[in-house]
């Protein structure tokens, strides 16, 4: 990703809140991203903890108390409403430092984001009047934008989201205000965002490990996270039991995880330990004790239910990656 985001001549900044591991941010800037996207105050204290460098937190924060710890931190921020940036002024003033901040923009989906047109212009004059805050230009991502259809589709999405932030940039322009930044899209849209002239920084972060749900988007990216089970029931000539249930992968997807180097498999939600894996061939069905690696249906809330990554090459663990700590 970071050498096909470099021939586009544009900065990649990947998302931690796919890994939420600070070696994997470490390995990320050393292959040439300009700095790491969080989605939380925990992520944020988690990675500047481990010296992680030009951090941005692209969800808003509406609690004075949250803000006085960001502060700390030395991330840029984004804001949608004129009472955050009087919170991050005070929380700046406090700390006796500048922060950076992007105007976050709604492009369409309504998640958070300032309305496009004066809102967003007014918030950003007032993040530029404010001596403790440093206006670097906008937020544009589109919550829809990964997911939303084919390639055609996701390219009328994209195209609609940087249409709408080129107008706002445009403005900002003009009225002399700073606009060095347009950070948005997503990994699943990172060959068609990487195109558009407003783009300056990707956000794509699942890329590093990849999931079920953008392989079926089409996207080439090696598997790189599986979630290792163990068979702890065989009495069934078709149908093994593994030790991994809702809660060892993610639910949100509509359908379960899938069996690695086990075609013709198919994986059924048995509870919360438990799963069930249901074989084609029973001559192939799994025998007790066997361990299976799984591929899950999305990688970030997989991550996000452990303590640890074990990293292995050709099956010997070479490290242990401690995630959501350092």
């Amino acid at each position: 990703m970071a050498e096909r985001v470099k021939k586009c001549g544009r900065a990649l900044r990947p998302h931690a809140k796919a890994h939420k591991c600070v070696e994997i941010a470490r390995r990320q800037l050393a292959a040439g991203a300009c700095g790491i996207c969080v989605a939380t105050l925990a992520e944020a204290e988690l990675m500047a903890g481990g010296g992680i460098s030009g951090l941005l937190l692209t969800s808003p924060v509406a609690d004075p108390l949250k803000i006085s710890r960001l502060a700390q931190t030395g991330a840029m921020v984004v804001v949608d409403h004129l009472v955050q940036v009087e919170w991050f002024q005070e929380a700046a003033r406090a700390a006796s430092r500048k922060i950076d901040v992007l105007v976050d923009l709604d492009v369409g989906d309504h998640r958070t984001g300032a309305r496009p047109g004066s809102e967003a212009l007014e918030i950003a004059q007032a993040v530029d009047r404010s001596a403790h805050l440093q206006l670097r230009g906008l937020q544009a991502y589109s919550v829809n934008g990964s997911h939303a259809g084919g390639f055609e589709q996701r390219q009328r999405n994209s195209r609609r989201t940087f249409e709408v932030a080129a107008e706002v940039r445009d403005a900002m322009t003009r009225a002399g205000l700073f606009t060095e930044i347009l950070s948005g899209g997503s990994t699943g849209t990172w060959d068609i965002d990487t195109g558009l002239p407003e783009l300056t920084e990707l956000q794509a972060g699942s890329y590093a490990l990849m999931d079920l749900a953008y392989r079926r988007e089409g996207l080439d990216f090696e598997h790189a996270l599986t979630v290792m089970a163990t068979v702890v029931s065989a009495n069934h000539e078709n149908l093994v039991t593994v030790d991994a249930g809702v809660k060892a992968f993610s639910t949100d997807r509509g359908y379960g995880p899938e069996a690695l180097n086990l075609p013709g498999s198919k994986y059924r939600w048995g509870g919360d330990e438990f799963g069930y894996l249901d074989v084609e061939d029973s001559a192939k069905r799994p025998q007790l004790g066997d361990r299976i690696e799984f591929i899950p249906p999305h990688c970030d809330p997989t991550v996000n239910l452990y303590n640890a990554i074990h990293a292995h090459r050709r099956n010997k663990v070479e490290a242990v990656w401690r995630v959501k700590d350092l």
